[in-house]
């Protein structure tokens, strides 16, 4: 997961609920695909349309509180986001996040001063550069990483049990 990336920013704010990021009356859907056009639509009902492959999010404090449902940090990672960076995370979508491979970044600062639609280069467990800035990240966990670099917990697994 050591790789650098440049990605486009989609700026969303403080106590990005897990109600906003998949609405409960979606998740009867058959599929995350199904489920991928209403993402974040109480917030925004477009953005799930805009979002492209590779983009990232940048968020305030508090992301991904509320319900402990899995699927909302599966719409994001079917929606083909390739981080989130948020001044903090709720505990729990935190982990089902990273067992579902999807990268989380940590940051206080970068909300504060980005603007949605630029780009920001990330090297994951180092840093963040936008618009000339270095931003210093916190490089997660050996075992952590294990799982992102898999794609996900099960995948991890799987792997590391001689079963793929």
């Amino acid at each position: 997961m050591s790789n650098t990336f440049t990605a486009k920013i989609w700026v969303l704010g403080d106590d990005i609920d897990t109600d906003i990021i998949l609405p409960t009356e979606y998740l009867a859907l058959k599929s995350v695909e199904d489920m991928k056009p209403y993402a974040f639509s109480p917030l925004r009902p477009e953005l799930a349309g805009l979002i492209q492959p590779g983009d990232m999010i940048v968020a305030g404090k508090n992301f991904g509180c509320g319900s402990s449902r899995e699927q909302a940090p599966e719409v994001v990672k079917a929606l083909g986001i390739s981080c989130i960076v948020a001044k903090s995370y709720a505990r729990i979508f935190f982990r089902n996040a990273i067992n579902n491979g999807l990268l989380l970044i940590e940051n206080q600062e970068l909300r504060d001063v980005v603007t949605e639609g630029e780009l920001a280069k990330v090297t994951p467990g180092e840093k963040i550069e936008y618009m000339g800035k270095t931003y210093e990240i916190a490089n997660l966990p050996d075992n952590l990483m294990e799982i992102l670099n898999a794609g996900g917990l099960v995948k991890a697994m799987r792997k590391r049990n001689g079963l793929d």
